[in-house]
């Protein structure tokens, strides 16, 4: 169907401030939607508090309001504006809270403004912890077990059937705000009262301890024929207990068998169905005993999320601006794949090589506060890597943290007591001291009872400590074979020279003399059976052989913009500004 003709102008809410939990992936949707949009011929008006974004430069919608994101504005913004519907789904928890207290205070119906992308209802729907799981239960997927509360006595009471540890999440709140996990009765009565404090409609849910649990997104995008389909798996390295904000993450999902992936899959598109998301992009969030199997769905956003923003970047299929597109009556067959230029979006994208995002911490700058993770988002940046294998891309993202790390560093000052006790804590880099677990030579399972890392990420760890002791006792820099497998299992140069205590030039001098240098691959959304026509590309060392290099240079000058890195405090969205 075409687009819509009865709308002429869209108001768009922007995401305000950067906080932790929500930084500038929205700006990159928001941005994504409002050019799309324009591009359409619809007038899009913009109201966001933050300058120091792309989505508020003037060229990018028709009339930007940098102004409070508070209902009495956005009511004189429609006053003056009259738009004809508001897209809610690209300024995050911000402009979905905003978006309902339109709703409730009756300002959509007074001036008849139709909410797309995603309707109140549909935003109830997966906001409100007690209407999700009954809509959840209604067509046949498990949930935790969980009560709601709407007071301390109701937890209180609770406390008996729910048991401890227990998960306590606050409905409408954003990055986990306000809620917890709870060991003691103290912990409990303490993490429910800050989080009735923080959730706008003064409600928890209660839930059984799910630590342990293997987690998994899954990035959903449908239009309004049904036409539904999956844009990426994401698997959380770190067990549940840990915001998926703080968690180590992989695309496409590596542990997942071909059974349970279908399985999750039809379920992604029954919970977006049911909640009823007519149009655009959804993150549904699913949990999976090891033990036995059992699968549970915890949550969705009906949203463009920060997981959208890294299922984009991990597989060049552009979720906001699609979503935008289908907000307004496009459907998915209709729009061309912008990557290859023949296929239509309604084709799912195929991934041939790994993602790795790791998240970036500022504990140093926040004294006060103890660097153990939790179920609220605690990371103020993020890195993304990608490498043709697990190994390749995660010691790649290791390196880009800016942090001083070449990969899985030693720490030989920790005593093996520590080094148990930091595997049992949710810490930031419990995954180097997993890398450190195995150089004192602690045993796969110990570490695996110790961290419910996944066995197989455990495994590859341990391979590239097992070739770390290789590189040590073996004469690698005059063996082209065993140099080339090193590289493109994501050593750096600095890593390897720190191995061997010589220097990276000594390093880079023997990669040079056996013609060992990276290729360059194409992010392309079709594992290579289409032609790109988007230079978006990642290096791998994979292959030394250069006709596989895809990056097809010129012959015409050329300039490197080089990038800030991973957002930290003092360094965040104004740089991404700066460079675009």
């Amino acid at each position: 169907m075409p687009k819509r003709k009865d709308i002429k102008s869209i108001l768009v809410i922007g995401a305000g401030p950067i906080i932790i939990g929500q930084a500038c992936e929205f700006d990159y949707s928001g941005t994504q939607a409002c050019k799309a949009l324009r591009s359409d011929g619809y007038r899009i008006i913009l109201i966001n508090s933050n300058p120091a974004t792309i989505m508020t430069d003037p060229d990018v919608a028709d009339k930007t309001y940098i102004e409070p994101i508070t209902t009495e504005i956005i009511e004189e913004i429609i006053k003056k504006e009259k738009p004809d519907a508001i897209l809610p789904t690209m300024g995050g928890q911000t402009a979905l809270n905003a978006a309902m207290a339109l709703k409730k205070e009756g300002i959509l119906k007074k001036y008849n403004i139709e909410l797309i992308g995603a309707n109140s209802e549909a935003i109830e729907n997966a906001e409100d912890r007690e209407k999700f799981k009954k809509n959840m239960t209604d067509i046949g997927l498990d949930c935790a077990k969980s009560i709601i509360c709407r007071s301390i006595e109701d937890a209180k009471k609770s406390l008996k059937s729910i048991g401890l540890p227990a998960i306590i999440r606050p409905s409408f709140t954003l990055g986990g705000s306000g809620g917890g996990i709870a060991y003691t009765e103290e912990e409990y009565l303490k993490i429910i009262a800050n989080g009735l404090d923080l959730s706008p409609t003064k409600e928890v849910l209660i839930e059984e301890s799910l630590l342990g649990w293997k987690e998994f997104e899954m990035e959903v995008v449908r239009d309004k024929n049904d036409n539904c389909i999956i844009i990426c798996s994401i698997e959380n390295v770190d067990p549940m207990g840990i915001h998926t904000g703080d968690s180590i993450t992989v695309a496409p999902a590596l542990t997942l068998t071909d059974k349970e992936y279908q399985i999750m899959r039809d379920a992604s598109f029954k919970c977006i169905r049911k909640i009823g998301v007519e149009t655009g992009g959804s993150n549904v969030q699913f949990a999976i005993n090891p033990k036995n199997g059992r699968m549970i769905i915890i949550e969705m956003n009906p949203r463009v999320s920060r997981s959208s923003a890294l299922a984009s970047k991990a597989t060049g299929f552009p979720i906001a601006k699609v979503a935008a597109k289908l907000a307004v009556g496009y459907t998915l067959d209709e729009l061309k794949n912008e990557i290859t230029g023949t296929t239509p979006a309604s084709f799912e994208p195929t991934i041939d090589y790994v993602v790795t995002k790791i998240p970036r911490f500022a504990f140093e700058k926040f004294k006060n506060t103890e660097a153990i993770l939790g179920t609220a988002m605690k990371s103020v940046g993020e890195v993304m890597s990608i490498g043709g294998n697990f190994k390749e891309s995660v010691q790649k993202a290791l390196c880009s943290l800016e942090i001083g790390f070449d990969g899985f560093d030693q720490n030989e000052e920790i005593n093996i007591q520590d080094l148990k006790k930091k595997l049992i804590e949710r810490t930031p880099q419990k995954i180097l001291y997993v890398a450190e677990a195995f150089r004192r030579d602690l045993k796969l399972d110990e570490i695996y009872e110790m961290t419910k890392i996944d066995k197989w990420f455990l495994e590859q760890i341990h391979e590239l400590i097992i070739v770390e002791n290789q590189i040590k006792n073996e004469d690698v820099l005059n063996n082209k074979e065993k140099l080339q497998y090193i590289k493109s299992i994501g050593f750096s140069d600095k890593k390897i020279a720190k191995i061997l205590k010589i220097k990276s030039d000594d390093v880079r001098a023997a990669r040079n003399k056996f013609k060992i240098h990276p290729i360059y691959k194409k992010i392309d959304t079709c594992a290579g059976e289409f032609e790109s026509k988007t230079p978006y590309m990642y290096s791998t060392y994979g292959s030394s052989d250069l006709s596989a290099c895809e990056s097809e240079p010129t012959n015409k000058k050329k300039v490197i913009i080089l990038g800030s890195g991973p957002n930290r405090i003092g360094q965040g969205v104004e740089f991404d500004y700066c460079c675009c």
